[in-house]
């Protein structure tokens, strides 16, 4: 058996090990802060994204991918939608509603309908007890939001459009961070 604390310490390192080759211009201190968030984050998130009546074997390299559902994988995508918001002028985000037009790609409906999804999610969490419906929600947001994230430019000339999409982001963002934060994990601003 492995103690907690040293399965803490060798998921951070390995954490700084990724994060390092990803960011080799970081700041060390800045590496570091990433390295714990992911490394603690990750044994969290794998402990509750799995049904608590499965059983599931322990895989470094799934716990860290930045691909599946995993806890990198949605700091990632969190992080990703900072990173949007750091090139936009904050003056441009004032009443976004009613400068947004109305949706007209399918990842953006997908998207929004996937936000919709966030207190159903969370109230089946809690009267089930299961927390790995959140976490089965949250994966699926971050994919979602992927999706629309590769097919939609959100900075773009057209006022409308670019309200509507920095909308859906900060809607996504908002329920990522809130439904981490019940799953005891904190997002980042970059990775």
């Amino acid at each position: 058996p492995i103690r907690l604390k040293a399965l803490i310490n060798e998921a951070v390192e390995r954490a700084y090990a990724i994060v390092k080759e990803k960011n080799p211009d970081f700041p060390e201190d800045e590496l570091e802060n990433i390295a714990q968030t992911v490394g603690v984050s990750s044994i969290k998130y794998a402990d509750l994204s799995t049904n608590r009546t499965s059983d599931y074997i322990f895989s470094w390299d799934k716990l860290l991918a930045f691909e599946g559902n995993t806890a990198p994988y949605l700091l990632y995508a969190a992080s990703r939608i900072q990173s949007i918001f750091r090139k936009i002028d904050p003056t441009e985000l004032t009443d976004l509603e009613s400068k947004a037009s109305p949706f007209e790609t399918d990842e953006e409906m997908t998207l929004a309908r996937k936000i919709l999804e966030f207190v159903g999610a969370l109230q089946v969490t809690i009267e089930t007890l299961r927390p790995h419906m959140l976490s089965t929600y949250l994966y699926e947001l971050s994919g979602a939001f992927s999706g629309f994230y590769n097919a939609n430019k959100v900075i773009v000339e057209d006022p409308g459009q670019k309200a509507r999409r920095i909308i859906l982001c900060q809607r996504t963002l908002l329920a990522l961070e809130a439904g981490l934060s019940l799953l005891g994990i904190k997002t980042l601003k970059r990775m």
